[in-house]
């Protein structure tokens, strides 16, 4: 499969991670969890004085570090500067909108889609959001199971044990979304459909 050329790959990288804080921004909305370290970093906006994006770029640097390990600079770096930008997007958003009322299931499914589409483009162009993504793009590439159902693991035991700070309806709806984000990796990022090159 031929390679994206540099100019592609930035492109998408730029159009990747604003998809994804766009999800985000829905998913704070409404008072939402999620999988993964973004998941992780909005339940700790709730409890301590720092904005998520403060937060969820500080929770992905041990992953940064393990994906320059694994899948080589390029990889790493790319992630790294995706990370970046999601922190960035998602903490400004609200200087050009902002929402008076908005349904938290409709919060949800744009949310997760949103941040599965954002994903996904990141995936097709070396990079990820760093966090799990890292294992997950690991898994698949070791042991061919795909990144969807991984990701869906491993964001089904960050939302049991969210149910410990908030509402059984904010986790049902967190879970809603986290099922749409998945079902956008798992149909659209197979193995013997895509190769993902690292470096």
């Amino acid at each position: 499969m031929e390679k994206h050329t540099n100019k592609e790959d930035w492109i998408a990288i730029v159009t990747g991670t604003f998809l994804v804080a766009q999800g985000v921004f829905f998913l704070q909305n409404a008072d939402l969890l999620t999988g993964g370290t973004t998941g992780l970093a909005l339940l700790l906006s709730q409890i301590v004085p720092l904005s998520f994006g403060v937060l969820y770029f500080s929770c992905n640097i041990p992953f940064y570090l393990m994906a320059w390990q694994r899948f080589g600079r390029r990889f790493a770096i790319n992630s790294a500067i995706s990370g970046g930008l999601v922190s960035i997007f998602a903490d400004h958003l609200h200087l050009v909108i902002t929402v008076d009322r908005i349904n938290p299931v409709y919060c949800a499914i744009a949310g997760g889609l949103l941040m599965g589409l954002g994903m996904l483009i990141l995936f097709r162009h070396r990079s990820s959001l760093g966090g799990f993504n890292v294992l997950c793009l690991f898994v698949q590439d070791k042991f061919g199971i795909s990144v969807g159902k991984t990701q869906m693991a491993i964001d089904a035991a960050i939302l049991i044990a969210s149910s410990l700070f908030v509402t059984p309806w904010v986790i049902g709806l967190s879970v809603l979304g986290a099922v749409m984000l998945n079902l956008v990796l798992g149909m659209n990022h197979k193995t013997d459909r895509y190769v993902v090159r690292y470096s």
